[in-house]
């Protein structure tokens, strides 16, 4: 093929068939055949659902909330002339609802964008964010905290999720130094790492835990956005941001390394640096979620698939969308797990498996694999 062949239209990246033959990325043209002016305006609507959603979301809950009150919150915090509400309203609004609801689109956006790194640099369709056993990981600095009581005075549940993560993700990276990071060790070496940190977490509940804190462990598992405050938006949107912005700059690379890593090394991308920058960048940004929220499942597994219907698999366009479309699902799920069953919360981790299950099957049927 010459170097100025385009990449065939609706090309699946992650099938086999397509991964035969080097194909050149930078010449590519978008997947679908969509104008640049197209795919700016279905960008623009992606974004103008998401403010829609997190708009209608900070309203649902038990107690009942107006538009006119959200505005008024807004308006009143931005200095405008306006009554403010009664302070027990305002807070709700203003320090419960709405660092959820945005605490759940940072999240959704981090995740989904996640799983369709990983799907590129493993060649492999059912990776989600959880599969370098960064979430197992997690679960066992949470566990730490909690039940055996180790830096709960400094850390705190989110921190010790967070350096459990780190930990679990130090080592896989050890036991890949001399793989040169090759797709499938890397698959089944976080598989590995993934179930030696779930045994260690069951381990501490069996013999340190009671019946409350297996109880609060199990719930945080299933994901909650329920304790999201400012202070943690903040530092969650710092790192979502920041990684998002590193992984755009690759998606060129990870055009390539979805036709293997011969492809990618003749297109003069160095295969193992670019490789262990992504897997740092996603396994942060995965840590800095779960830390937060508790592990959430299917979001970075089903989203990226989908949005392949829509946009094609160029990552120039894959990516921007994954984060819209992970962002408008989640929120709409933690929404879904707030009145659902009102006035009890069922954890979001619930509903995301409840609805990914069905929707994955989908992506399936609609790939001729079921």
């Amino acid at each position: 093929m010459s170097a100025s062949s385009p990449v065939p239209a609706r090309v699946d990246l992650l099938h086999p068939a397509a991964r035969a033959e080097p194909v050149p990325v930078r010449d590519s043209v978008p997947a679908t055949g969509r104008s640049a002016l197209s795919q700016a305006a279905l960008f623009l609507l992606g974004a103008a659902a998401l403010l829609a959603s997190v708009a209608v979301s900070v309203r649902v809950g038990t107690t009942d909330i107006g538009y006119a009150d959200v505005a008024r919150t807004f308006g009143f915090r931005l200095g405008l002339d306006v009554e403010p509400l009664p302070r027990l309203v305002d807070s709700l609004i203003w320090d419960l609802r709405l660092p959820r609801v945005l605490m759940a689109a940072l999240v959704g956006a981090s995740l989904a964008v996640c799983g369709a790194v990983l799907q590129a640099v493993t060649r492999n369709a059912l990776a989600d964010p959880y599969l370098l056993g960064v979430s197992s990981g997690a679960s066992t600095g949470a566990v730490a905290v909690v039940v055996l009581g180790i830096g709960a005075g400094s850390l705190g549940v989110a921190g010790g999720a967070f350096a459990g993560a780190l930990l679990s993700f130090g080592l896989l990276m050890l036991l890949l130094r001399r793989s040169g990071l090759d797709s499938m060790r890397i698959v089944l070496t976080g598989v590995v790492v993934g179930q030696l940190f779930t045994a260690l977490t069951s381990l501490v509940l069996m013999a340190a835990g009671d019946a409350d804190s297996t109880r609060a462990i199990t719930h945080w598992l299933l994901g909650s956005m329920a304790p999201s405050r400012w202070d943690s938006v903040a530092v969650c949107a710092a790192v979502t941001l920041a990684g998002l912005a590193v992984v755009w700059l690759y998606a060129n690379a990870l055009d390539s390394f979805s036709f293997g890593a011969d492809t990618a090394s003749s297109l003069g991308i160095d295969v193992r640096a670019t490789r262990a920058v992504l897997l740092v960048v996603t396994a942060v940004l995965t840590a800095v979620a779960v830390a937060s929220v508790g592990a959430i499942g299917f979001v970075g597994l089903i989203v990226p698939h989908g949005i392949r219907f829509l946009t094609g698999p160029l990552h120039r366009t894959l990516l921007p969308y994954s984060a819209l479309a992970g962002a408008v699902f989640l929120v709409w799920t933690d929404a879904l797990a707030r009145v659902a069953f009102a006035p009890q919360e069922v954890p979001v981790g619930v509903f995301t498996a409840l609805l990914g299950v069905p929707l994955f099957l989908l992506v399936l049927r609609k790939r001729g694999e079921l």
